[in-house]
């Protein structure tokens, strides 16, 4: 009677755990599309906070972590998020960690952090006195003095360059080159710290991860958040950030949106350690 009563148990719990799990699209491991180079993102040696904040989820969930990783361009969805495996029934991966909160290509989670662009350059050297962006315009047009501000060929800060006046401090750089491991928000703080230009436009998380490395190499680099004008709301810099899952799994979008509402502190410790500057 008690072997038939442990059976039954048994029979039981494990019906209720499968019933618990039916919203996992994969029963042994969280599956995560992620960038091989994209620091401080992620990376494939997993040194990235998006892959801090995968390994949260997935001792939370009680799962194996697992990545695909891909380029975070031209494709990156369809061939992680959308793209059916080869290799065992289902899809390469069921979680993207960071995807814009208004994200077209996949269903979107609540936002779990929002962040902006920032303005750098070293402590030290010429641009000491700007305590403000918008403080640039009168040092290089009115005090007349010779600066260089690198930006990519996309994105807002080339129109916050143009309404303040300062085409001629430009210096271009590529936002999107062939090569998949280059990161132009590195390479131009990286020519800020060598003193090639002295000052960049960088997205936030960029800019604080980067500023802390150099910081071990005795190098004070500044970051100075450049704030959304009400009136130009073509120039925004703030943006909202979510996880994305694929459209049509509610039950898996929802299990998510409870992970980072029970996870909300652990997960901004983690931003913060890579510098992420935080907008509320």
């Amino acid at each position: 009677m008690k072997k038939i009563i442990a059976i039954l148990l048994t029979t039981l719990l494990s019906q209720t755990i499968f019933a618990a799990d039916e919203a996992f699209p994969d029963a042994e491991y969280l599956k995560v599309c992620a960038d091989p180079y994209l620091l401080p993102m992620s990376n494939s040696k997993e040194e990235g906070y998006e892959n801090k904040i995968a390994e949260l989820l997935a001792k939370k969930l009680g799962l194996k972590l697992k990545y695909e990783f891909f380029p975070q361009r031209m494709g990156f969805i369809r061939n992680t998020l959308r793209a059916e495996s080869e290799e065992a029934p289902g899809y390469k991966c069921d979680l993207v960690i960071s995807a814009p909160s208004n994200f077209e290509l996949a269903a979107t989670t609540e936002p779990y952090f929002t962040s902006t662009y920032a303005l750098v350059y070293v402590k030290g050297r010429k641009l000491d006195s700007i305590t403000e962006p918008s403080m640039l315009n009168k040092f290089a047009n009115e005090d007349g003095n010779e600066i260089k501000i690198g930006v990519t060929d996309r994105g807002p800060q080339q129109l916050w360059i143009f309404y303040n006046n300062l085409i001629g401090t430009m210096v271009q750089y590529q936002g999107q080159s062939g090569d998949i491991k280059s990161n132009p928000g590195q390479k131009m703080i990286e020519d800020v710290a060598k003193g090639k230009i002295d000052a960049t436009i960088v997205w936030g998380p960029t800019a604080g991860y980067f500023a802390k490395q150099f910081e071990k190499e005795g190098i004070e680099l500044v970051l100075i958040p450049l704030k959304d004008d009400p009136e130009k709301p073509q120039m925004r810099f703030s943006y909202s950030f979510a996880m994305a899952v694929r459209y049509g799994e509610k039950e898996w979008k929802e299990k998510i949106n409870s992970l980072i509402k029970d996870n909300k502190t652990e997960i901004e410790n983690i931003l913060m350690d890579y510098g992420v500057p935080l907008v509320k």
